[in-house]
């Protein structure tokens, strides 16, 4: 049986579904049809193989194939229906009413081609529009309860975090080490996979970078990239054997309950050398500084810059945010459902934080060949300004 405490409450589906209606309202949308199982879990409380449909002015309906029981249990939506095929939901909806929809959203950002084709014919009397837009605009506001969420995410990680310093041992590989600390963060709760809404990117839990596999540039849409297990995985935790006295960056994701933690911390057993330690505290400094400025009605685009000036006054900007070719043009990403959400706080983008916004923001430092540096932690911007949600403490790590 679920723990009730696991399900989400029926009032938070009731005004998630309510927020998307209005958003709907506003550009004169039909429907919306969801396909994405992040975003039905959002807006139905289940992950169950299903989809969701949402017109603008009645009930939704909740097509289940399976796991119907379960679905039934875990969701808020009162109309939930059984299909043996997708193919059926026209007609299911025609049931319920009257009027077709002449336009229908879908998130065009991860519905493939082949299935905006087919869905094209099932629904052939709707134009299809982008609904990612919207969709993101209600999941980038987190609510209390969703905060509690990501606290106990929080919790986990720095839990993580207390056991790595434990157990790092010198002459033991990144990869290995890693599967340790993968079987800690299991047996106490993490869901193993970290989801990530892009099809090309990649979600892996424990990114751990030793000494020179921290200088590596490489593949990843990051600042550090690590050499991995070999060329077709080539970022994140290699066979390198971690040794003492060379920086060690640790990047953990942490996923409990459906939400992400992502923090990064650096450690060192034994002696810290001098210009990771130097580049340890700047990336410390720099998450402090544009901690200040993340206040509601900020620009996005404005907390970039703030961060990119300091790494400069700090005689750090050739190291941050990437080799001199592979520069990073974000410094921190929305999470929550996802590992990446909306917004980014990336160069020139002009979103405004706003109370609820979570962002998981990542100073780092690579110094070719050598190594890297850096922190990343999660803060929430609330009405007053920000605090960070993360609880490890932002600081370097002896061990």
């Amino acid at each position: 049986m679920k723990n009730k405490n696991d399900l989400t409450p029926v009032r938070e589906i009731f005004d998630r579904i309510l927020h998307l209606k209005d958003t709907m309202a506003e550009i004169g949308l039909d429907a919306i049809f969801l396909t994405h199982k992040p975003d039905i879990f959002y807006f139905s409380g289940t992950a169950q193989d299903a989809w969701l449909y949402v017109p603008v002015d009645d009930d939704p309906l909740l097509f289940v194939k399976r796991y119907l029981p379960r679905a039934r249990l875990e969701t808020g939506i009162r109309h939930v229906v059984p299909i043996d095929s997708v193919t059926r939901i026209p007609d299911r909806i025609k049931d319920f009413y009257s009027v077709p929809a002449r336009s229908i959203g879908l998130a065009f950002d991860v519905v493939p081609v082949r299935d905006f084709e087919f869905f094209r014919t099932l629904f052939a009397s709707a134009v299809f529009e982008d609904a990612t837009p919207l969709i993101m605009a209600c999941r980038r506001i987190k609510s209390d309860w969703e905060i509690s969420r990501m606290e106990s995410a929080a919790s986990l990680s720095r839990d993580t975090f207390a056991f790595i310093c434990e157990n790092m041992v010198p002459g033991e590989s990144e990869i290995a080490f890693c599967g340790r600390i993968e079987a800690f963060a299991r047996a106490n709760g993490h869901s193993g996979k970290l989801l990530v809404r892009h099809y090309r990117a990649e979600g892996f839990a424990h990114h751990l970078l030793s000494g020179s596999s921290g200088g590596l540039g490489g593949a990843l849409d990051s600042p550090l990239s690590g050499a991995g297990t070999c060329s077709a995985y080539p970022f994140g935790a290699g066979h390198k054997l971690i040794q003492k006295n060379e920086p060690v960056l640790m990047d953990l994701g942490t996923m409990v309950n459906g939400y992400h933690m992502d923090e990064t911390r650096m450690l060192v057993m034994g002696k810290m050398p001098a210009q990771a330690r130097d580049a340890g505290q700047a990336a410390i400094d720099i998450l402090h500084h544009v901690k200040e400025i993340m206040v509601p009605g900020t620009p996005v685009g404005q907390v970039f810059a703030a961060a990119m000036d300091r790494a400069r006054k700090l005689g750090l900007g050739a190291h941050f945010l990437g080799l001199p070719d592979l520069k990073s043009r974000f410094i921190g990403h929305g999470i929550g459902l996802e590992l990446v959400e909306e917004p980014i706080l990336a160069r020139g983008r002009q979103t405004e934080l706003a109370p609820g916004m979570v962002f998981a923001v990542e100073p780092k430092f690579i110094f070719q060949d050598k190594f890297a540096a850096g922190i990343e932690s999660v803060i929430h911007v609330t009405a007053q300004g920000s605090r960070f949600l993360s609880l490890t403490e932002n600081r370097m790590f002896a061990l």
